[in-house]
């Protein structure tokens, strides 16, 4: 296994729940599944178990957390491990909409928030966001600018903190944020309609929300005749102006 592969440990009540995100990690470049756990109490001796062994195939980096568990909520497994000073990720995976609970868990350091039921594209939306983040912050311990902490940040973000406008669809819009370059190459409207099988005035309706999102950076395409046609690259990749 590569040594940058980051291991998930799934931890979800429902069994055929626990099953299917496990699945979905597997399904992820990049990713692999640690060990999946039905209970908070399950969780953390899972994770005791990998730390003693850092190096071995059963270390844990990123925690898909259920925040509804049948003997401790995601919560206070989450609580315990900051408490016990393990360093390990969180994200939340959860049909709860409490804004409350939404509050507890950003203040616990939990990084991301994913909401059920979710599609494939949804989940993968999420833990490609993380993989940037994480990426982001790997370095020979020098200390980071404020770009470099920004840029990191800003991997995180997500599309969905915007309401949709009439006609946009969720779906559509994983689709489309998937389809972006990672690499800083820039797509126009044009060649994202032909890549997804929409018309080019739908693809670009979505590439602007994901620029009011901060997500997208707009510029122009000169070099054709008539109209220069717009441009769309991650915000802050190495290769936008």
């Amino acid at each position: 296994m590569p040594a940058d592969t980051i291991r998930v440990l799934v931890v979800d009540d429902d069994v055929l729940n626990a099953s299917a995100h496990a699945e979905y990690v597997r399904r992820l470049t990049g990713f692999a599944v640690a060990g999946i756990a039905h209970s908070g109490n399950e969780a953390l001796r899972l994770l005791q178990s990998s730390l003693r062994d850092a190096a071995s195939d059963d270390s844990i980096d990123l925690i898909l957390l259920d925040m509804n568990l049948p003997d401790l909520r995601g919560i206070e497994v989450c609580r315990r491990i900051r408490a016990s000073g393990v360093v390990v990720d969180v994200i939340a995976v959860t049909a709860v909409r409490d804004v409350a609970l939404v509050r507890d868990a950003i203040s616990l350091g939990i990084l991301l928030y994913l909401m059920k039921p979710f599609t494939f594209a949804a989940f993968a939306d999420k833990l490609h966001r993380y993989r940037d983040f994480r990426v982001g912050f790997v370095g020979d311990g020098t200390l980071a600018s404020q770009a470099h902490v920004d840029r990191a940040m800003a991997n995180l973000r997500n599309p969905t903190h915007l309401p949709l406008e009439k006609g946009l669809t969720q779906e559509t819009l994983d689709r489309v944020a998937q389809s972006i370059p990672t690499d800083g190459e820039a797509v126009s409207a044009t060649q994202l309609a032909l890549k997804l099988g929409t018309s080019r005035v739908t693809a670009r309706r979505y590439l602007e929300h994901l620029v009011s999102a901060a997500l997208l950076e707009k510029t122009a395409r000169y070099g054709m005749p008539g109209r220069p046609e717009y441009e769309y690259r991650k915000r802050g990749s190495t290769g936008a102006n």
